[in-house]
């Protein structure tokens, strides 16, 4: 059982996942952009390279012949992967998941178009004057994404055509990967937005973790808590939905899929077909098992019976409010920790930047607790902590 994983892309859920996999004798390789990455610390071996070059994905690939690959992040020349997968590697979840999931022209197409899920209305277009096009086609307000970026970056919402001009720099300065081109979507007037976490079995039934609630701040999220209240009816909506999609894309792992949900309806939105950022709220053990503990065991093969939720939990986010060209410091862990019910996690990013996820705060109080007051408390937290120099 114990398996080699090559890491494709070392952040704090790539981070959380090797400690996953280190508690069960795994050895992992963990790869990025830049050295000493968050997985970097805590796996076997690393490597820094461009992970859209795919020569110098085949050439790692080659050199340390992992037996499981796991894409982290969108900047990957995913379209390898296949020739990985042929050759009998395991591609988590598998490569035409990684493909589709990575670009959301691929995976819009797929829910809207072939699966008849239902989505925001939305429009593509690579240059200014088709966005203006697009954007009138669709209706304003509209909200503007890069096709590939992730924790929504480079997200603008728009509330006329004055605007149009900033979203589509923004769009084109944080997108990630070869795609210079952006989707328009309808803007969606939703009660709330949920994440749920979905996980596929070799072996066993699809399983959904309770929905997970969640807020951002310039299409990154800030906040998740757990359990989100939504009616019975929608989630068993949602689900269908998350089979659905998943089932289509093949492949065994924990899937985070996005919804909208409006006052009688669902909407698809988005989906990652790996651990999600708002899912680290399971880390306050709001589950028996988190978020990262079964994406290893789905991707292993090993059993998952049940998914229990065992208390209510918030996380809130520690952001960087200024530059730090390396080795940032914290202060005020300890005023963090003396709230009631209080834990954080520090990333060990090597730089900050404005902006930047640093850490995470999490509380948790029984199942029925008052969700409102456990998000005061995670914010309390968060803010308690201050990234320095």
């Amino acid at each position: 059982m114990i398996k080699k994983f090559l890491l494709l892309g070392s952040g704090e859920l790539g981070k959380e996942f090797t400690i996953a996999a280190k508690r069960l004798g795994q050895f992992v390789i963990a790869v990025d952009s830049y050295s000493n990455a968050p997985a970097q610390q805590v796996a076997d071996d690393r490597e820094v390279i461009n992970m859209l070059d795919g020569n110098e994905l085949d050439r790692i690939v080659e050199k340390h012949k992992p037996d499981i690959i796991v894409p982290e992040i969108e900047a990957v020349r995913t379209e390898r992967l296949y020739d990985y997968e042929k050759s009998g590697i395991v591609v988590v979840p598998s490569a035409k998941a990684a493909n589709f999931t990575m670009n959301r022209k691929e995976i819009r197409d797929l829910a809207s178009k072939e699966l008849n899920i239902k989505t925001a209305k939305y429009e593509y277009a690579a240059s200014l004057e088709k966005l203006r096009n697009a954007a009138e086609k669709i209706g304003y307000p509209c909200v503007i994404k890069p096709l590939m970026s992730s924790s929504g970056k480079g997200q603008s919402f728009i509330k006329d055509k004055s605007e149009l001009q900033s979203a589509w720099d923004r769009a084109s300065s944080d997108s990630r990967g070869d795609f210079n081109e952006v989707i328009v979507e309808e803007f969606i007037d939703f009660q709330s937005e949920i994440t749920l976490l979905t996980v596929t079995q070799r072996s066993g039934k699809t399983l959904y973790c309770p929905p997970i609630g969640h807020r951002q701040e310039r299409g990154d999220y800030q906040e998740s808590w757990q359990p989100a209240d939504i009616p019975e009816n929608l989630l068993v909506k949602a689900c269908d939905i998350a089979h659905k999609i998943t089932e289509s894309l093949t492949g065994y792992g924990i899937w985070g899929v996005e919804f909208f949900i409006g006052k009688e309806e669902v909407y698809f939105s988005e989906l990652s077909p790996r651990p999600h950022d708002t899912g680290m709220v399971t880390l306050a053990d709001t589950q028996n098992l988190n978020e990262f503990e079964l994406h290893l065991r789905a991707v292993l093969g090993l059993p998952i019976n049940e998914i229990l939720l065992q208390r209510s939990g918030a996380s809130s986010v520690i952001l960087s409010d200024k530059i730090i060209y390396s080795s940032p410091g914290y202060e005020g862990i300890d005023n963090a920790l003396k709230f009631k019910n209080s834990d954080i996690r520090i990333f060990g990013k090597p730089n900050a930047k404005i902006h930047r996820r640093m850490g995470v705060a999490l509380t948790w109080g029984e199942t029925d607790s008052d969700i409102n007051a456990l998000r005061k408390r995670a914010k309390e937290i968060s803010d308690s902590v201050i990234v320095t120099e």
